[in-house]
């Protein structure tokens, strides 16, 4: 048996609005993924400052050690 028409129309049309409402969702998911990884970025950046800071640090120090 062949679905009338309209059933055809408003089964598209709720599929359609599925597929709007996935789309916002996984569209949040991905927005705040990409906010903790700009996030975590943030911090190995402050990390590798401190690395440098400290590794400056001992270079210095085994300088001094070894004039």
């Amino acid at each position: 048996a062949v679905a009338p028409l309209g059933q055809v129309s408003e089964l598209a049309e709720q599929l359609e609005e599925r597929l709007f409402h996935l789309y916002g969702f996984n569209n949040e998911l991905i927005q705040e993924r990409l906010q903790a990884l700009a996030e975590v970025m943030e911090r190995l950046e402050g990390v590798r400052a401190e690395l440098r800071h400290v590794c400056g640090t001992v270079e210095a120090a085994y300088r001094d050690l070894c004039l």
